[in-house]
């Protein structure tokens, strides 16, 4: 009795410490950046920036302009921003999605890179996390399991000036 035990908690053990974790990320000003990091650091994580295709200028950011980039992507929930590379998933067990909040929600190109890592996501739990001068993650969490139900979400994270 005494070894199946011993044996059932190596194996525990062994498992939890090959679990990995990855903290992938959008960042468009630096601020989700700065807690992606943290957050790594935190959870001994591997860091993965989540970048688009063509970078954001200072005009594509302005939410005040209804002909600017964001505001075009966020307006049509089908656009998905090109993304310049992709990362494998397969190896991690737990994956941090980061993102600064767009229109109370992830901005389309988190969209994106759920988009091109499916199927290999199923399975794995999902913690989003999101930066924010003004909104809480609770918009952001509920849509990300309404548009993606087949994924397992984990408990959202606003990590303003932490």
């Amino acid at each position: 009795m005494k070894q199946i035990l011993l044996a059932f908690l190596c194996a525990a053990c062994m498992t939890s410490m090959e679990a990995k974790t990855l903290v992938a990320f959008f960042s468009a000003t630096g601020t989700t950046k700065a807690a992606a990091t943290r957050l790594a650091k935190q959870h001994d994580a591997r860091l993965w920036e989540i970048e688009p295709a063509e970078p954001y200028t200072a005009a594509d950011l302005d939410w005040r302009n209804d002909k600017s980039r964001s505001s075009l992507e966020m307006n049509n929930p089908e656009e998905r921003p090109t993304i310049k590379q992709c990362t494998d998933v397969t190896p991690y067990d737990t994956i941090y999605v980061g993102f600064p909040i767009w229109w109370g929600i992830c901005p389309r190109i988190i969209n994106s890179w759920l988009d091109n890592n499916l199927p290999q996501l199923e399975g794995k739990t999902l913690i989003p996390f999101a930066t924010s001068g003004s909104s809480s993650i609770s918009e952001s969490e509920t849509y990300l399991k309404k548009t993606y139900p087949t994924l397992k979400w984990g408990k959202g994270l606003l990590m303003n000036k932490r």
